[in-house]
């Protein structure tokens, strides 16, 4: 059994830029950034959640969905990758709203952190059509975010979220 490396300067310090060039929006940059790091550290979660960053905003689609996925079976109870692999998904060349919506249900019986999750669910569930389902994910979202204090903020962020405009008029009663 071989050990498991953990990230440690330098490789920290390549991490921490890279993060640092996202900020500031230079996708490119930070993908430099990320091919310095030791080459067996590369699957390390840590370092495959900045390069899903890096994916998105590239608009590398494909190569998004890969690493969601990778993230998805290394950390099948952390929400980063079930949620990004559908964000993904949804624009990936042999994805969509449907494949999106089918690979992000499952998250929902198996995670704890479920407020982006069901967000989410309720807008690719709108998008589709399923305005009944849409409804049910937005309670379970607002639920969630009234247990933990985070209810104005998510109202906030569903208001202009496009994709939930079709209930709108149902969370600003809320």
């Amino acid at each position: 059994m071989t050990e498991k490396k953990t990230l440690t300067p330098p490789d920290t310090m390549f991490l921490l830029a890279a993060e640092g060039w996202l900020e500031l929006g230079d996708w490119k940059s930070a993908e430099e950034e990320l091919s310095r790091i030791t080459p067996e550290l590369l699957a390390d979660p840590a370092v495959l959640k900045v390069r899903w960053e890096v994916c998105s905003q590239g608009k590398q689609w494909d190569a998004g969905v890969e690493i969601g996925q990778r993230l998805v079976e290394m950390e099948p109870t952390e929400s980063f990758g079930w949620v990004n692999r559908s964000y993904a998904l949804r624009r990936a060349s042999a994805g969509g709203l449907q494949a999106a919506y089918d690979a992000l249900v499952p998250a929902a019986a198996c995670l704890k952190d479920l407020e982006q999750v069901t967000f989410n669910l309720a807008c690719y569930a709108c998008q589709l059509g399923k305005l009944v389902e849409a409804r049910q994910w937005w309670q379970k979202c607002f639920s969630e975010a009234l247990r933990a204090g985070r209810e104005k903020r998510i109202k906030k962020a569903a208001l202009v979220e496009s994709d939930l405009q079709p209930l709108w008029a149902e969370i600003e009663r809320m």
